[in-house]
């Protein structure tokens, strides 16, 4: 790990701290740690007792960016069968996308649904290894949003606010609970290839202490870079380098308090020292059984499952290992064309790493106390547009319609809560909106929103911004 070689002489901004500290695995300490005042970590981020009894120690969240549509995986319309091409006139609304001239056609679904487990629930049929755990499932069909825009719906979806920079859902679980696990990031984040539109404030740490903000790993075979320090350098050097280091920056800072960002550059370094000893056998898949990881779908031809599979896998290992709260983002959903096609890949890509995870977190028991949540930032319009043909059927973004999934802590498996209309276009019963989830998410954990606020701007900031109410039905 190279260290910073000139000690600071002027307040540098944020920008300039990440810059310095390059990319590997300083930086994923630096991205946790970084804070406008000082602190001590291991008091910022210690066990907190909950505020009410917990269901779920950890949670996985698992976010389908693009948009996935309920039509086509887990809430199958048969009328639109019936409805198919017809064309009808609609109004301009907030929630449609693609609404040039009015002009649209129903669209009926491409793919094929079965029954599966003791309920008979619904599922696509490529789906296949899913259709085993849908009894830990439980499927949510009632939830809205306000937003079409990928990058406010992402927003709100992760953080209560279309408009970013606020605290992301797991910086305000780890700001609430702390984490197991001070050798660990508290909030991790293992992103695509690629960022999700909005980027970082996805899992922003916002106006709270950046302890809590989200650590992304990178994508790939190689999640942390330089965890092993250069050759020839032994713990006992690096640990003295670390000190004399850590002497020179507080002496520094005892010279110069308005330079706040050193204390938690000390902090960073330390934490990084710490994770050498514990981030390389998180991410060292060698000791897993060949049948976990074909569960997972890793090392088949699916080079899209393969990927996704590795990261499910990490979560569950991260979640093992006392981290308290892991984002898992998958791509590719927002099928406006081709949906027949695109989300065929999607799908056929989510099985075995989906199913695995949950699978595995059985297994090990780990379910028990592990929150798993499934879903997009927004559902899909039973109609679409004029397009280039039958075959390139696709559906705009529906923000009236988003049905999720969860599994495990606290949640009762195997039932539907709530339905939407008989074509998609709308949640019609246990309607809720985002901030209701959050509250419910929240309380699964044992945290009470209405207690887990923060002063910043002169006023007490919650995660629903306004107050939510819990919705029961999703409780054991």
């Amino acid at each position: 790990m190279k260290l910073p070689t000139r000690i600071l002489t002027a307040s540098p901004s944020r920008r300039e701290l990440l810059f310095h500290s390059g990319m590997g695995l300083g930086a994923v300490a630096l991205t946790s740690l970084l804070s406008e005042r000082p602190a001590q970590a291991a008091g910022a981020l210690a066990v907190k007792p909950p505020h009410l009894p917990a269901k779920a120690k950890h949670c996985i969240f698992l976010l389908m960016e693009g948009g996935p549509s309920h039509i086509d995986t887990f809430d199958p319309k048969p009328k639109l069968a019936a409805l198919h091409m017809t064309k009808f006139q609609k109004e301009r609304s907030k929630f449609e996308a693609n609404m040039n001239t009015g002009e649209r056609y129903y669209v009926q679904s491409p793919f094929e649904f079965r029954r599966a487990g003791k309920m008979g629930i619904e599922i696509n049929t490529l789906l296949e290894n899913f259709a085993g755990v849908v009894d830990d499932c439980c499927f949510y069909r009632g939830l809205r949003g306000e937003s079409v825009n990928h990058p406010t719906a992402l927003y709100h979806l992760n953080t209560g606010t279309q408009f970013g920079g606020d605290p992301a859902v797991g910086a305000w679980t780890c700001y609430g609970l702390g984490t197991e696990n001070q050798n660990l990031p508290a909030f991790v984040v293992l992103p695509d290839v690629a960022y999700p539109q909005g980027g970082a404030a996805n899992w922003s740490n916002g106006y709270l202490p950046a302890f809590y903000q989200g650590t992304p790993l990178r994508s790939g075979n190689t999640p942390v870079l330089d965890m092993a320090p250069p050759a020839g350098v032994t713990p006992e050097r690096q640990r003295a380098n670390l000190d004399l280091l850590s002497t020179l920056n507080r002496t520094h800072q005892q010279r110069h308090p308005e330079h706040d960002e050193l204390a938690a550059r000390v902090e960073s370094y330390e934490l990084a020292f710490r994770m050498q000893a514990e981030m390389p056998g998180v991410v060292d898949f060698s000791k897993e059984s060949p049948q976990t990881l074909e569960m997972y779908g890793i090392g088949g031809k699916n080079k899209d499952a393969d990927a996704l599979g590795r990261r499910c896998l990490l979560a569950r290992r991260l979640v093992q290992s006392g981290v308290r709260f892991v984002q898992v983002i998958a791509m590719g959903w927002d099928s406006h064309d081709y949906i027949q096609q695109a989300h065929g890949a999607r799908l056929r890509a989510i099985d075995k790493p989906i199913s695995g995870l949950l699978q595995d977190l059985k297994r090990t028991g780990l379910l028990d106390e592990t929150l798993v949540v499934w879903g997009g930032e927004f559902g899909r319009s039973p109609d679409n547009g004029i397009r280039r043909g039958s075959t390139a059927w696709g559906r705009d973004h529906n923000a009236n319609a988003m049905s999720m999934w969860l599994a495990g802590g606290g949640v009762k498996g195997g039932q539907i809560v709530g339905a939407t209309d008989e074509v998609g276009g709308a949640a019609v019963e246990a309607v809720h909106p985002i901030k209701d989830f959050h509250v419910t998410l929240l309380r699964l954990m044992g945290l009470d929103d209405n207690k887990l606020r923060f002063l910043h701007g002169g006023r007490e900031k919650q995660l629903s911004q306004t107050g939510g109410q819990v919705i029961p039905e999703l409780l054991a």
